[in-house]
């Protein structure tokens, strides 16, 4: 499932977080945190996670995912891993790839398997060319460049990758989470799930029927998920 998730943070948080990250020290080759495969293909700049700043930036954004209703509806998380930050510019590009299935946390001193992943737009669409995030699945291809301070989720199990960058320069956070739901399918049935007896809730309050639906989607969780 993809879910475009409007202001996880707002205008203000997105400025304040671009005052912080325009230190030029801070930004590093990102290639860097790549594997051998995905060096071949990843031409990009990244916050250097071992600076102070980083771990300010990064704790603010962690919060604003760890507090959000509807990524947690969507993506139930377990753990999810300390976001980075990374910039396209001068025809910066990420080649096709897929996120790998297992990364460090060093927040929680433990691997953790990525079942979603998560790009958190921070330039506007109209401060560069190019850059545009393409998500493929078994519908097509999607493009993706959303607006300051918007955030899409997807499968991390998705091939995708960065146009390059034309003009400007494109900023963004990204992250994984491990879910308490292991497989897609499930999380997107349990979300449509969710959403439907939270408008239902708005409708009838807490009927019979609304109930039963609501203990349904709590004994689905209980039978497909893990901790």
């Amino acid at each position: 499932m993809m879910l475009h998730i409007p202001e996880l943070l707002n205008k203000q948080q997105v400025t304040e977080l671009r005052q912080q990250l325009k230190q030029q020290e801070l930004w590093v080759n990102g290639t860097q945190s790549a594997g051998v495969q995905a060096q071949l293909m990843k031409n990009n700049l990244q916050i250097d996670i071992h600076s102070d700043v980083y771990r300010s930036i990064s704790q603010s954004v962690l919060t604003a995912l760890q507090q959000n209703l509807l990524l947690r509806s969507a993506a139930l998380p377990q753990h999810i891993l300390s976001p980075m930050f990374n910039c396209y510019q001068n025809h910066g590009n990420y080649g096709n790839h897929v996120d790998s299935a297992i990364q460090y946390s060093s927040r929680i001193g433990q691997t953790i398997r990525t079942d979603v992943s998560i790009t958190l737009f921070l330039s506007e669409p109209d401060e560069y060319e190019g850059g545009e995030l393409i998500i493929e699945d078994t519908y097509g291809s999607h493009e993706v460049k959303l607006d300051a301070g918007d955030a899409i989720l997807y499968p991390s199990t998705s091939l995708h990758r960065v146009e390059p960058v034309t003009q400007g320069s494109r900023i963004a956070a990204f992250t994984w989470i491990q879910s308490m739901v292991k497989d897609d399918w499930q999380r997107t049935m349990l979300f449509n799930l969710d959403m439907t007896i939270l408008k239902l809730r708005q409708q009838l309050g807490d009927s019979d029927e609304v109930v039963a639906l609501t203990s349904h989607y709590h004994n689905l969780l209980r039978q497909w998920g893990t901790l």
